[in-house]
């Protein structure tokens, strides 16, 4: 909104300053700004009226140190992360830019299914909250969206030579015949690292290209979920899952960036993405409504995030890395959700396994996910955080490395 008012000043009145805003780093610093301030300042009214309300955490019974000290505990805080980050973005983006409208819709969309989770925990009293198979159907539903508008939008293309693309705008020539429509992805340290999904079909013979949405409406499907189910599983101590969010985001945020800008991709040598850099603003509002969150919700947490915050966090993170064509470093990126994923697999599938091999359940880590692991060993929570938020720094440093490392 406010980039329209001012571009308009701008181009009617000339007025002094006004033109910063068509800036992409200056009004991603001022979301930023702008959702820390909300967060931490109208964070704690949207607490203590979520404490007015009664809407208080129902904490099972799982032998866990300090876990019956946490009953009560206001969640639903994902709201304060939805707010914080949405309000910049209206204010300070591009609206019209189709990699912010799917930003949007996921929020809305994956905050709609984890608010009414909270919801039924909380009002319904029912502890089990959204049955698994809506929230999994919720989550379908917005892969296929994000899959069908990214693979169809005559918005999203890609153009892959930079250098020649540069030149022509450096001389005033419309560069539009280097766009393209296609289903390609990086793999990361590779040096030919650029893999098109439709070639999973090349034996199909000529225009195999035209069922390339075969396998990429799938992929995105696939990604959201297990990304959105990752960051749901994280969030079981105080700061852990809006840490590492927040750590995971804005790495991705450096790879928006360099993607969606023609003289850095060109210099690193990876595919450019044009239209895709407004999302730096909406990811620095994000990471501002992470770490607003965080001074809430790190040890001792006076709010939880709630499935409201989690599956959101999941679902923009999944977005964000499939829109630049980075959701093959996802397993790096977001090494942490990784590992609490398949902690679980791992304990559930081994579990059946030897109950029907020997009559009796095994388990290979005392409790999963994995933090939980940790607590049974007797760490405190809030070493186990830190140490996950200095994995998960090192996992983004190794990520940002991978660019020059082909």
């Amino acid at each position: 909104m406010l980039y329209y008012i001012f571009q308009y000043l701008d181009k009617a009145f000339d007025v002094p300053g006004a033109g910063v805003f068509q800036y992409i780093t200056f009004r991603s610093a001022l979301a930023f700004i702008l959702s820390l301030l909300i967060a931490t300042i109208y964070g704690k009214k949207i607490i203590n009226y979520l404490r007015n309300q009664q809407v208080g955490e129902t904490v099972r019974e799982l032998g866990l140190e300090g876990q019956t000290a946490k009953a009560g505990t206001p969640t639903m805080g994902g709201i304060i992360i939805i707010l914080a980050t949405l309000i910049p973005v209206l204010l300070l983006a591009k609206l019209n830019n189709i990699y912010i409208i799917l930003l949007i819709v996921t929020t809305l969309w994956m905050g709609t299914i984890g608010f009414i989770d909270d919801y039924i925990k909380i009002f319904k009293k029912d502890k089990q909250g959204l049955k698994g198979i809506f929230k999994v159907i919720g989550q379908v539903g917005l892969g296929l969206i994000v899959g069908t508008v990214l693979y169809l939008s005559p918005d999203v293309t890609v153009r892959k030579d930079t250098l020649t693309s540069r030149v022509k705008i450096e001389n005033n020539i419309k560069p539009a015949d280097l766009e393209e429509k296609s289903t390609a992805t990086t793999i990361p340290f590779m040096k030919n690292n650029e893999f098109d999904y439709a070639e999973v079909l090349s034996f199909m013979g000529d225009g195999y290209k035209d069922y390339a949405w075969l396998i990429f409406i799938p992929m995105v499907i696939l990604i959201i979920t297990a990304v959105s189910n990752g960051a749901n599983l994280t969030d079981g101590i105080d700061g852990l899952a809006a840490g590492t969010s927040a750590i995971s985001v804005l790495t991705l945020g450096l790879f928006t960036f360099v993607s969606g800008n023609i003289i850095f991709s060109d210099y690193l040598n990876i595919m450019y993405i044009p239209n895709s850099g407004e999302m730096t603003v909406y990811i620095a509002a994000f990471v501002g409504a992470l770490v607003g969150f965080l001074w809430y919700n790190a040890y001792p947490a006076s709010v939880f995030m709630g499935d409201t915050g989690s599956l959101t966090i999941g679902g923009i993170i999944a977005v964000i890395a499939i829109a630049i064509r980075k959701e093959l470093m996802i397993p790096v990126v977001c090494g942490i959700f990784l590992a609490e994923n398949l902690s679980v697999i791992i304990q559930v599938s081994y579990f059946k396994y030897t109950k029907k091999k020997y009559g009796e359940g095994r388990r290979i880590f005392l409790m999963s996910p994995l933090h939980h692991h940790y607590q049974k060993k007797g760490y405190h929570e809030s070493r186990i955080v830190t140490r996950f938020w200095i994995v998960g720094i090192l996992l983004a440093i190794f990520s940002l490395v991978s660019l020059k490392l082909r």
